[in-house]
């Protein structure tokens, strides 16, 4: 298996590491934050940020330091940071791990971030379902706070920044980053229209940056090496640094895997991954959670980074790998992703709601092998009428499975469409779909 160095995976990896605020700071842990109090000003960390070329870990990819230069520099009011820790999307499950095993390097990024934006009150919004994590969480605020790293001037330095855990109620649509503040604004988690934005219009309507865990995690790392250090690093100049991969399906070894970006999916699935479980020939693969589109063997030399996933035709998302092998009928993983999708539509754009419903109504169809000629085509324009057409990317991710399998494995939607108009008692017709 290739070596390589680890960033946000080292403590972890270390024997009986068990993430406590003493064990952080054994490994240079909050060093970066007393560097930034002593010698940086708010803009400096910015730049530093800027120059490292980190980009979002969620699924955007928007490049970190200017999100954070968004933020008016004259705003009277307060400013807020939220941290995405909403990890809903399908095959991935970095974020719990680096929340569950190594809580102070998330924080400590967080508290970078406050600084260099000018936030006194930062928020968590972590998954429901993670309560092991939460606790954790809550556990190392609370040993930050009695460290000084944490509360009112930190670190004799006269700045006051609070972090607070706020677990939401299981909705997939919070993972959007105006749905998360729409939630933890108490409300029904549904996302805004956008502009306004939240680097102006945020939480409670005051100007907020939204970052992911694994972004966050990044920061003091940048500060301690510098950003031309992490700029360095994978495929410079626009996917930069290391990425935490999750790799799930049939493969030998699954996990969470840190390497740098820009190595090929082949080198990630056979290699580190161990290949295939039953040593059956790859049939798809997912390369960047349950809402990118699959990829089929033909790019197994694809870099892991965002250029080259985009000019595959899907995108790295969140970074869940999801591997299919031989035998694996695309016309069932589509239909169980679209539940998915169906199941966690908001509702608030028909489109959504009422495409997804009938996309998954003739999905099933097929599968149960009482398709028709037709179906198809109708697939094909619920997909146009739903992409692009909603107030969140919710359109786009639901679409990408369907018309991604569509595109290379038509050949397995028709065939079962065959089956049903052949076993089908002649003079007898198919129910009509309905909603």
């Amino acid at each position: 298996m290739p070596q390589y160095e680890k960033i946000l995976l080292k403590n972890m990896e270390q024997p009986g590491y068990a993430g406590s605020l003493a064990e952080y700071e054994q490994t240079g842990g909050y060093q970066a934050l007393r560097k930034v109090l002593k010698d940086m000003q708010p803009d400096q960390v910015i730049e530093e940020v800027k120059t490292s070329s980190l980009r979002g870990r969620g699924g955007a990819g928007f490049p970190t330091g200017v999100k954070w230069g968004f933020i008016p520099k004259d705003h009277p009011g307060p400013i807020y940071l939220c941290c995405n820790a909403d990890e809903s999307e399908p095959g991935t499950f970095k974020d719990r791990q680096l929340m569950e095993r190594d809580p102070h390097q998330m924080l400590e990024g967080m508290i970078i971030t406050c600084f260099a934006i000018g936030a006194e009150t930062a928020y968590i919004y972590i998954r429901g379902e993670f309560r092991l994590g939460a606790r954790i969480l809550e556990k190392a605020i609370h040993e930050a706070n009695a460290a000084g790293y944490l509360g009112e001037n930190i670190l004799g330095s006269g700045r006051t920044i609070k972090i607070y855990v706020h677990a939401g109620a299981g909705a997939y649509i919070c993972g959007e980053e105006t749905a998360l503040l729409e939630s933890l604004e108490g409300k029904r988690g549904m996302p805004r229209f956008k502009p306004p934005f939240p680097a102006t219009h945020g939480l409670y309507q005051k100007p907020t940056v939204v970052n992911n865990v694994e972004t966050m995690a990044n920061i003091p790392h940048i500060i301690n090496r510098g950003g031309a250090w992490f700029a360095g690093i994978g495929s410079p100049p626009k996917s930069c640094g290391t990425r935490v991969f999750c790799l799930s399906g049939h493969v030998k070894r699954p996990g969470n895997y840190e390497v740098p970006m820009g190595i090929p999916f082949r080198e990630f699935i056979y290699e580190i991954g161990g290949g295939m479980r039953s040593d059956k020939p790859i049939k798809a693969f997912i390369p960047g959670g349950a809402s990118a589109p699959f990829l089929t063997p033909e790019h197994l030399d694809v870099k892991m980074d965002f250029e080259s996933v985009a000019l595959a035709g899907s995108m790295l998302g969140s970074g869940g790998v999801t591997v299919m092998e031989e035998g694996t009928s695309m016309v069932w993983a589509a239909l169980r992703l679209m539940e998915f999708f169906y199941h966690e539509s908001c509702g608030k754009c028909t489109p959504c709601r009422e495409g997804s419903s009938w996309m998954t109504q003739i999905l099933q169809r097929i599968w149960d092998k009482r398709g028709r000629d037709g179906d198809l085509d109708m697939l094909d324009e619920l997909c146009k009428n739903i992409a692009g057409r909603t107030v969140c990317a919710f359109g786009e991710a639901e679409v990408g499975p369907v018309q991604s399998t569509l595109k290379h494995f038509r050949h397995e939607y028709e065939a079962l469409i065959r089956e049903a108009e052949a076993a089908m008692p002649r003079g007898k017709e198919i129910p009509v779909l309905t909603n």
